[in-house]
């Protein structure tokens, strides 16, 4: 019994950590290509099929409902936070892999919070693309959300448990 309760709470640390080691990740490579950017005055191309851009997103994933810093801007940041609150607290009652595709999700989904409550927007600034036509561009912190809920969706279809 204590054993187990050892090992939850290792397990436990170790998705505090992942979390942290994810929104620094995501800070340090915000703070990176900003200055950058900043200082070359326009985008950075890295590849024929990547660049640099930077963008300010106002809205929720790839600049979906973007907007400016209102009144609905505000309700959804608050929307944000209590999804954050809860993906920790299913942190907190989940088993260990759970525990791990989460900690990438809230990782990631703090950074952008953190840069809403600071700047009004998200930087996003990788630019995929195949010639002509570009993806939406993201930042590192949407690169962990997009993982952490892939993760979940395989864990769900190929680790499903029948229940009868």
């Amino acid at each position: 019994m204590l054993r187990d309760k050892i090992k939850l709470e290792k397990i436990d640390l170790y998705s505090f950590i992942i979390t942290l080691v994810i929104f620094a990740i995501d800070r340090l490579s915000k703070i990176y290509v900003i200055g950058l950017i900043q200082s070359q005055e326009r985008e950075i191309f890295l590849y024929d099929f990547l660049n640099l851009t930077l963008n300010w997103n106002t809205g929720i994933a790839f600049g979906l409902l973007s907007s400016n810093a209102n009144l609905f801007y505000h309700l959804v940041s608050a929307l944000i936070l209590l999804i954050i609150v809860y993906l920790i607290y299913l942190m907190v009652v989940s088993d260990n892999s759970s525990k791990i595709i989460l900690s990438l999700i809230v990782g990631g989904a703090a950074g952008n919070l953190y840069d809403r409550l600071t700047f009004f927007a998200v930087p996003d600034f990788i630019d995929f693309h195949i010639e002509n036509y570009h993806w939406f561009t993201f930042n590192v912190a949407d690169i962990f959300i997009s993982i952490g809920v892939l993760f979940m969706i395989l864990k769900e279809f190929l680790f499903k448990k029948d229940i009868q």
